[in-house]
């Protein structure tokens, strides 16, 4: 059983910077790709970026190209997204997930396992 935990967010100005982390439990963490979504009030679930496993290949929705960075700390069972250059869109609660397989699927349909989500609040 493979559970995901959260943390980070919160609020912050335009142009700042938050890191969320995803720490996971259960499974062989290294094997496994990691895909962080996003949701905002009424609207769809979205792939923001993820990453997959062994090589780490990073990949990334147009919106946060150049602003967002996934990294993997197989160590400690963590994914890191690092959001800088924050603007009032991204404002969402963001989720990190898992299907177990080796490549970020882009859809959530494709994910079984989720964390608890957090949000993310870009305002002045």
């Amino acid at each position: 059983q493979v559970q995901l935990i959260q943390s980070g967010g919160g609020l912050q100005q335009p142009g700042g910077s938050l890191r969320l982390s995803c720490t996971a439990t259960g499974g062989t963490f290294s094997g496994y790709a990691i895909g962080w979504f996003r949701q905002a009030p009424g609207k769809e679930r979205e792939f923001v970026t993820g990453i997959s496993a062994n090589s780490g290949r990073t990949y990334y929705d147009e919106s946060v190209k150049g602003r967002f960075t996934i990294s993997r700390d197989n160590a400690k069972n963590t994914v890191y997204l690092q959001m800088n250059s924050l603007k009032p869109e991204d404002t969402a609660v963001y989720y990190c997930a898992t299907d177990l397989g080796g490549m970020p699927s882009l859809s959530y349909y494709d994910y079984h396992y989720w964390g608890q989500g957090t949000q993310v609040t870009v305002s002045s």
